[in-house]
């Protein structure tokens, strides 16, 4: 395996992400999102109606890397065996044994195409996976691939045959995606992009190789931050916790706050845009500019805020607005 360097690793994702831009039209952000999480090794949730690009995103992402793409479709009648692999009787003519069948979840990508659809039970399947990097079948634990990541889509909850995701679950992502339709320009864009592809298939484009998101992640980690914007990002969390300490309606809205995880997320995640800007340190706009995908999935409203109309991003805004940079 080649190591790669720093520089190296830059222009690998620089061309991954024009790349992705190119496969997703007026999809900015899902694209810098994206990449974000592959260098946060964190797994993502994207969230929009059907026809939103949404499982297109996933699959531009492993064909343009040297990735294994695993899929699940999640329906009412998913077993957790279905996702994790299980033990299979076998007989041979040394004997009988159990031997593993590993599921979907042991490949590189993992498109759990409309999670929502399934219930609690087998979307908890996902929790080791998505925290430990392994699954235990039957008291033994099989690693998963250095290079894993969980890529989630699901339709809005309002949607016929859905269920709500496990707040432990959501805490695991590193990020929640919110997709919404194209503008007229873009919209017009889309269906010539389609047409020519009907017409010409998609070009075999250089993939790009597991060893520079390694060397991405490691620069990543080596970015410079100050003790200052270690406070900024623990009064972020903190005012979610006790919000009580500000003015304004923050103590009306908020139930319960974010989890220490968040806290790590919002680092890794501000680090990661940094780095994605050419930047060798985080300033507070790095931090500003992930923390509504980073915090809108972990914050638990009032029922007073919900029967106002007050959603997580408008409570994000409120907290980014009163909490300063010390």
């Amino acid at each position: 395996m080649t190591e790669l360097s720093a520089q190296e690793a830059r222009e690998a994702l620089t061309r991954l992400r024009g790349q992705l831009a190119d496969q997703l039209l007026g999809q900015a952000r899902v694209v810098d999102r994206l990449l974000i999480a592959l260098l946060c090794n964190g797994n993502l949730l994207l969230e929009g109606l059907p026809g939103t690009a949404k499982t297109r995103s996933v699959r531009a992402l492993a064909r343009m890397m040297d990735a294994r793409l695993g899929r699940i479709q999640f329906t009412p009648d998913l077993l957790p065996a279905d996702v994790t692999g299980t033990e299979v009787y076998h007989h041979e003519a040394r004997g009988e044994q159990l031997v593993f069948e590993p599921g979907p979840i042991f490949n590189n990508l993992v498109l759990a195409d409309e999670i929502n659809r399934a219930p609690a039970k087998v979307q908890s399947a996902l929790l080791e996976a998505m925290e430990e990097c392994q699954v235990t079948v039957a008291g033994k634990s099989h690693p998963l691939p250095p290079l894993f990541m969980v890529l989630a889509t699901q339709n809005p909850l309002e949607q016929e045959g859905t269920y709500p995701l496990p707040e432990a679950q959501l805490d695991r992502f590193v990020m929640k995606l919110r997709l919404d339709y194209p503008d007229e320009a873009t919209e017009r864009e889309v269906i010539r992009l389609v047409r020519t592809e009907e017409l010409q298939p998609l070009v075999d484009l250089p993939v790009i190789p597991q060893d520079a998101v390694f060397a991405a992640r490691e620069a990543v980690s080596r970015l410079e931050v100050a003790p200052a914007l270690d406070d900024y990002l623990v009064s972020l969390v903190m005012a979610t916790r006790d919000p009580e300490r500000y003015s304004g309606p923050l103590a009306d809205w908020l139930e319960v706050g974010v989890s220490p995880r968040a806290g790590i997320a919002l680092d890794r995640c501000a680090r990661a845009h940094a780095w994605l800007r050419g930047s060798d340190f985080v300033e507070p706009d790095d931090v500003r500019a992930v923390a509504h995908d980073v915090l809108r999935h972990r914050l638990l409203l009032t029922y007073e805020a919900v029967a106002d109309g007050v959603d997580a991003d408008r409570v994000i805004d409120e907290l980014l607005r009163q909490v300063a940079v010390v």
